[in-house]
């Protein structure tokens, strides 16, 4: 049976904090199977939208006037798309999407219907990382590739994204955090994951052990990713050099 204590002063300002025995034996399963989707959405996200946000970033880099590519109209229109939904608070557009959700996934609950919106906005984000990442690269090189007679696929595939390797995988090491986080927001909609975990069980629950558990595992998830992406961008820059 859990107890709560208040702790105040005269005026009657105070916190109500959990006391008594936590039962992790009921916790605990919740806690796994949370993970488990945070993760689901996470790789889910990534996968989807770190493709499709690297396709997007390459043309958005190639249409670039004077690029593999050049045209104006086009890099005008896909700038600006990414420009208005980029800035968009997750959590607003989340909100923002659910018709839009509704009419693709069937619903606007649940892990499938946080997934949507968040491939969205990765591919979004993902785009612009790529693309800012890919401007750096020497355009002597790309040019050494075309009087070669290699084609504009092959220039993409072969010299232009190798070359940007090391920064792209710290780039989609970035993003990693970011879905993580929209993960956690996703908790709002019944999304599951870490982020309801810690809301559901811990927040709403005055149990700061629950939320700190959450909030543990998911930097825990991130230095691990960030010390692998780390190693692998300094081997492929070290390669180039």
């Amino acid at each position: 049976m859990r107890e709560f204590v208040w702790y105040g002063d005269a005026h009657g300002a105070g916190v109500v904090e959990a006391v008594g025995e936590r039962d992790w034996q009921v916790l605990r399963p919740l806690l796994i199977d949370s993970v488990a989707q945070t993760l689901e959405m996470v790789c889910a996200t990534l996968l989807i939208g770190g493709f499709l946000g690297l396709i997007l970033g390459v043309v958005l880099y190639g249409t670039r006037p004077g690029n593999l590519f050049g045209n104006a109209v086009v890099y005008r229109v896909l700038d600006t798309v990414v420009n208005i939904i980029r800035p968009i608070p997750f959590i607003i557009f989340l909100a923002a999407m659910q018709p839009v959700t509704i009419s693709v996934v069937g619903t606007s609950i649940g892990t499938a219907a946080a997934v949507f919106p968040m491939v969205v906005m990765c591919t979004v984000a993902t785009s612009r990382l790529v693309e800012q990442n890919l401007v750096p690269v020497d355009s002597g090189v790309i040019e050494a590739a075309r009087s070669m007679g290699a084609s504009k696929f092959t220039i993409i595939r072969t010299v232009l994204i190798p070359e940007a390797l090391g920064p792209l995988i710290l780039a989609y090491a970035f993003m990693f955090i970011a879905v993580l986080d929209m993960s956690a927001m996703a908790g709002y909609i019944g999304g599951g994951g870490l982020g309801n975990f810690a809301i559901a069980y811990g927040y709403q629950k005055f149990d700061p052990v629950v939320t700190w558990t959450a909030v543990i595992i998911m930097i825990v998830l991130v230095q691990c990713v960030q010390a692998v992406a780390n190693a692998f961008a300094k081997r492929m820059i070290n390669r180039q050099h």
